[in-house]
């Protein structure tokens, strides 16, 4: 006799939940109603749906994502696997989010669309199937996964590299975990999970600061980080921030003004400096003002091979958690000096 298994479905609303109207698509499905459009999933599971939000993936909020992550901590031990639904906007944001706050026991797997279901060759169905039959396999419960175009990419390195092409989930500089066929899944590789999860725990979305992200480029100065932050390293306004994420050049490097400005913070708040290279790892290997060898001399923490938006998520959750800066970036530590 074959046990169907049980799955659990967090529906965040996105394009896949997604419906046109005259002011523009907006997420209008109920998670219901997006797994009775797609008659192929019949039978694979008994799904239990969970509605968490239903908002556009541009806009979601941190208590959002928090629900989504107690939902699934909640509901582990009741069901083989997670299917989360999402817009792709945040998805890779949110799923990484998702493997942060919780060392889950059973697959969790997060997908969405390019396509609502009612446009031609939606890719709704075929990315829900893909999930579902991911979420049924042991070999997914070590961390979140997303599954999107007939691949399965970690959340920690998976970006939205596209803005509408329907392959835009993709893991620069190490590819998809696997890939599926019409009747197998192919595992390439074990995506390593950096930071320990344990160290984090329920969050309140209350106690998250904020972390912007400053660019560097041809011709940035200081005055973003003036703008930001006072000499004492807290915020011009009410709410003072948890730390900076710095979007570097190359291997973390910053322009001699933006460098200054950051070793001047760099005592009081946390900063994280990453890149904006697609692919990599950041390494101090150049001095002069703005080198990452001069960035680290001023106890910048670097992001390794994080993306800068994964760097903010980091430090974000980190900070309300408690947890510091060496622990969230163990690949990033400044090399001895001494």
């Amino acid at each position: 006799m074959v046990t169907v298994p049980t799955l659990a479905v967090l529906s965040c609303g996105g394009t896949i939940a997604a419906e046109p109207d005259d002011g523009g698509a907006a997420p209008a499905k109920s998670g219901d109603q997006l797994l009775e459009a797609v008659p192929a999933l019949e039978g694979r599971a008994h799904f239990e749906i969970h509605e968490v939000c239903s908002r556009p993936g541009f806009d979601m909020r941190w208590r959002d994502v928090l629900a989504a992550a107690e939902l699934a901590e909640d509901v582990r031990s009741e069901v083989d696997g997670i299917v989360v639904t999402h817009g792709t906007d945040t998805l890779a944001d949110t799923a990484y989010a998702l493997e942060l706050l919780g060392d889950l026991s059973v697959p969790v797997v997060v997908t969405g669309a390019q396509r609502r279901l009612d446009e031609p060759s939606s890719d709704a169905p075929a990315n829900l199937i893909a999930a579902v039959r991911t979420a049924t396999d042991d070999r997914f419960a070590a961390g979140v996964h997303v599954a999107f175009d007939q691949e399965i990419h970690a959340a920690r390195d998976v970006v939205k590299a596209h803005t509408s092409a329907l392959d835009t989930f993709r893991s620069p500089g190490k590819g998809p975990v696997a890939t599926l066929t019409r009747g197998d899944v192919r595992i390439h590789r074990t995506p390593q999970r950096r930071v320990s999860v344990s160290a984090l725990g329920r969050v309140d979305s209350a106690e998250i600061p904020p972390v912007p992200i400053v660019h560097s480029g041809t011709g940035v100065g200081a005055e973003e980080i003036h703008r930001l932050v006072r000499a004492d390293g807290t915020s011009e306004d009410e709410y003072p921030l948890g730390g900076v994420v710095i979007e570097g050049t190359g291997l973390g490097n910053v322009t001699g003004e933006l460098g200054e400005a950051i070793a001047s913070i760099a005592e009081e708040l946390p900063v994280v400096v990453g890149s904006r290279c697609c692919a990599g790892t950041t390494e101090p290997v150049y001095g002069t003002p703005g080198g990452a060898v001069t960035l680290s001399e001023a106890g910048v923490a670097f992001a390794g091979d994080l993306s800068t938006a994964k760097a903010r998520v980091t430090l974000a959750l980190g900070l309300a958690s408690g947890v510091d800066v060496e622990t969230l970036f163990p690949d990033g530590k400044a090399p001895d000096t001494e």
